[in-house]
């Protein structure tokens, strides 16, 4: 009893009648802690599977007419916005979903299997190293993937709105849910490269075990490159085997566990604020979105910030193993903004009424540039700068960790106001603006990524990285994310619903539905 008080004061939820009920709350957020699952191995880890496991980040592979790591930052970041154009699509056609479910709920059954099939054959171990028709297939398979993704992913994020109109209890809905979602993500992140670093320690060389051997030797700095190739060709292509089966056997576990939580999000969860009225066609759901210019704000805002988080995605991970020269060290990097993001997440609903969400946003996004531009100034060749990165990361939590809720809970007012404006809801259509914005940052990060890796001349097969391609990477990952730090505040500068405002327009609708 003491459990389920503590659940109602969580959520803002009222016992009894037919109201949002924590049972129900929490089997929305294992949902999204399941889906993170799959979400996060992809948009982390495909990358570096096909440029380090494939190997088609070593020097002088190429498919076609262009270099390897460059196809594979072409195909990251197509493959997100061709996805990203298709959220639209997917936000009509559940607007125009009518089952005996709903409209939202149902995709959570039907896209379990699929999207778990499609997961674990991103990952099959039967692709070959710098083979071009390797690439090939996981590029089809990775974009029927993102078809299917995109098909529970709009619908679940809807979902919430079609469980409560409540601003408030819709954000700590949100905000539960979406640290579940990011639990999720985190032990993806963590874990994983740590396995890989232990399982495939034994095939690398580091620069000391290279200065070392090549003082043996004799080797000279001109002949220092050939050497290297020659001494550790073999050693890592037994290392890009081992990451092969090591990313498919992470897959099925993964996907294994997702599963179930899917199918249980499923179950326990209700909509209530559906539109009962004729389903919306494609074209008038477009109409709809330009309509709605508050939307259209967080969209933008969402576009233009893209890249404020690059260091999180494969960016980071190269720079842990290639300049820290320890691939689990991008564990670290990535657990060092969890305390920020926390704190943050938890104070978000506080933060909102204190000072209104547009302003919350708006000001943590200002604070995180100014901390990574502090963060790009000082570097990273000293053991002290490192010192100020951790820390300049740990402070780089709260612009993540608002912005990881505040979004979902702006737009779930962007419906309100929306029916309010016209009289239809469009959740779907909306909703499909969050994921949007999702996939154009997982797309601009996997980018700048590899685009990094590539101007920094990293040698996947050999490890090799110059000091000049060490400050080339650091130079565009961090700045990347000042840039866009700064960019994506300036639209919301022009929003205009307040939590007072939506609690207005919400009273006003359901005055005019009782009038009917």
């Amino acid at each position: 009893m003491k459990i389920n008080n503590l659940l109602h004061k969580l959520y803002g939820t009222t016992p009894g009648g037919d109201g949002l009920q924590p049972k129900e709350a929490l089997a929305y957020g294992i949902a999204g802690f399941g889906q993170n699952f799959v979400c996060t191995i992809i948009g982390s880890y495909l990358t570096i599977f096909l440029t380090d496991a494939l190997l088609f980040g070593a020097e002088g592979v190429t498919v076609g007419k262009i270099t390897g790591a460059m196809a594979v930052a072409y195909l990251m970041l197509g493959t997100r916005i061709f996805d990203a154009l298709n959220d639209p699509i997917m936000g009509s056609v559940v607007d125009k979903t009518r089952t005996k479910w709903g409209k939202c709920r149902p995709y959570l059954k039907w896209m379990a299997i699929p999207i778990a099939v499609m997961t674990i054959a991103c990952f099959l171990p039967v692709f070959q190293a710098k083979a071009t028709w390797s690439f090939i297939v996981v590029a089809i398979v990775y974009v029927i993937w993102s078809v299917v993704y995109t098909v529970a992913d709009v619908p679940y994020w809807g979902l919430s709105t079609c469980m409560t109109n409540d601003t408030v209890v819709r954000g700590n809905l949100l905000t539960v849910t979406r640290l579940l979602c990011t639990l999720g993500a985190g032990i993806v992140t963590v874990f994983l490269p740590i396995i890989t670093d232990s399982i495939t320690a034994k095939y690398k060389y580091t620069d000391a075990d290279i200065t070392k051997i090549m003082a043996d030797k004799g080797v000279d700095a001109e002949n220092a490159k050939n050497f290297i190739g020659t001494v550790i060709k073999g050693m890592e292509e037994t290392n890009a085997d081992t990451l092969k089966w090591t990313y498919f056997i992470a897959a099925v576990v993964l996907v294994v566990a997702a599963i179930p939580m899917f199918f249980y999000g499923f179950k326990h969860t209700k909509e209530r604020f559906t539109a009962d009225d004729n389903p919306p066609s494609f074209g008038h759901n477009i109409k709809l979105l330009f309509k709605n210019k508050e939307l259209l704000l967080i969209v933008l805002s969402g576009v233009l910030g893209g890249a404020r988080m690059v260091y999180t995605y494969t960016g980071g991970l190269y720079f842990a193993k290639y300049v820290l020269q320890n691939e689990g060290m991008y564990s670290l990097i990535t657990l060092l903004v969890v305390p920020g993001g926390l704190v943050a997440s938890i104070l978000v609903p506080w933060m909102s009424k204190k000072f209104t969400k547009k302003w919350t946003y708006i000001t943590v996004h200002l604070f995180g540039g100014v901390v990574m531009a502090v963060m790009y100034f000082v570097g990273y060749d000293k053991p002290w700068k490192l010192i100020v990165a951790a820390i300049a990361l740990v402070l780089l939590g709260i612009p993540q960790g608002v912005n990881n809720i505040i979004t979902y809970a702006m737009i779930g007012d962007t419906v309100d106001y929306l029916e309010w404006k016209t009289g239809e809801r469009g959740e779907g259509i909306c909703f499909a603006m969050q994921t949007l914005i999702n996939k154009i940052g997982m797309a601009v990060g996997a980018f700048i990524g590899v685009i990094s890796f590539s101007a920094a001349k990293i040698n996947a097969e050999t490890g090799f990285i110059s000091q000049a391609g060490k400050d080339t990477l650091w130079n565009m990952l961090v700045l990347s994310g000042v840039i866009s730090m700064f960019a994506c505040a300036v639209p919301m500068f022009f929003y205009t619903i307040t939590e007072k405002r939506q609690a207005k327009m919400v009273a006003e609708i359901e005055t005019r539905k009782a009038s009917k």
